[in-house]
C-alpha cells in the first residue's frame, strides 16, 4: 500500500492542531478524539487523510510505503492513550508531558517533513532481522 506525504504532512498539521488544543486547554477530549484517529489511521485510514483526499484531487507526483506511516500512527496512539490514563487518573504530569511528546513529533512531520515514528520504524527494522524477512518472502 502506497501514501500520499502530502496528506500524512497535512494530518501531522491537524494533529499538531489538536494536541496543541489539548495542551492549551488541559481538555482530555480532544485527545480522546485524536486517540480515535490514530487507531483509525494504524487500522484502516486517518480520517485526516481522507479529508485531504476530499480537498486536493491532484495526484501526487510521488508515494511512498504505508508501513512506516502506520507505525507512526501506533506510535502516536500509545502516547495519546498515555495522556488519555494521566488525565483521567488525574496525573497531570504524565498527561501533559505524554501529549508534548505526541505534539512535537507531529510538529517535526508537520512543518519538516520528518516523520519520528518513520523513523523509528526502520531503524527497528535494520535493527531486528527477523522483521526484514517478512518483508523479503
Amino acid at each position: 500500500m502506497r501514501a500520499d506525504p502530502r496528506a500524512l504532512r497535512f494530518g501531522a498539521a491537524v494533529t499538531t492542531l489538536v494536541l496543541a488544543l489539548v495542551l492549551v486547554t488541559e481538555s482530555v477530549w480532544p485527545l480522546a478524539a485524536q486517540a480515535v484517529v490514530f487507531a483509525l489511521g494504524v487500522a484502516y485510514r486517518s480520517p485526516y487523510t481522507m479529508l485531504f483526499k476530499l480537498l486536493v484531487r491532484s495526484v501526487p507526483k510521488e508515494t511512498e510505503d504505508a508501513r512506516p506511516p502506520r507505525f507512526a500512527q501506533g506510535v502516536g496512539l500509545i502516547f495519546a492513550v498515555a495522556g488519555l490514563i494521566g488525565f483521567i487518573a488525574g496525573i497531570m504530569p504524565l498527561a501533559l508531558v505524554a501529549t508534548a511528546a505526541a505534539l512535537l513529533a507531529a510538529f517535526l512531520n508537520a512543518a519538516f517533513g520528518f516523520c519520528l515514528g518513520c523513523e523509528m520504524y526502520l531503524l527497528i527494522r535494520r535493527l531486528l532481522p527477523a522483521a526484514n524477512m517478512e518483508v523479503s518472502q
